[in-house]
């Protein structure tokens, strides 16, 4: 069997049970990791090679946590970059899953669960 390759998801810890991205992914064949922010840099050194990187900002997040989110963009993209991982920055559910499956293109064909 092999293994689904894994989407790290970033949060601020407060999650909706409507907002569930790792559903999303699981529906197009990946697993996920689901994250809050303090806790990135320990799940990156267990996770080394995610497919893909999603930080999902809260709904109503404040200036802070926006300013927060956006710094750690741009520092897992210019270390994930290399390797060719895209770090997709959302403000919500709504669309992450679509964004990613654009970034991710063929490889997340591949990897949809057959019925």
């Amino acid at each position: 069997m092999t293994e689904l390759p894994k989407v790290l998801v970033i949060d601020s810890g407060r999650r909706a049970s409507d907002s569930a991205l790792s559903t999303e992914l699981a529906e197009m064949g990946f697993a996920s990791v689901t994250t809050p922010f303090e806790a990135i840099d320990d799940v990156l050194a267990m996770m080394p090679s995610p497919v893909a990187i999603v930080l999902q900002m809260s709904r109503p997040g404040d200036a802070g946590e926006r300013s927060r989110f956006l710094a750690l963009a741009a520092r897992l993209r210019s270390i994930m970059g290399a390797n060719g991982i895209p770090v997709i920055l959302t403000g919500g559910v709504s669309g992450a899953a679509t964004m990613l499956q654009n970034h991710l293109g063929a490889r997340a064909v591949l990897h949809e669960p057959s019925l």
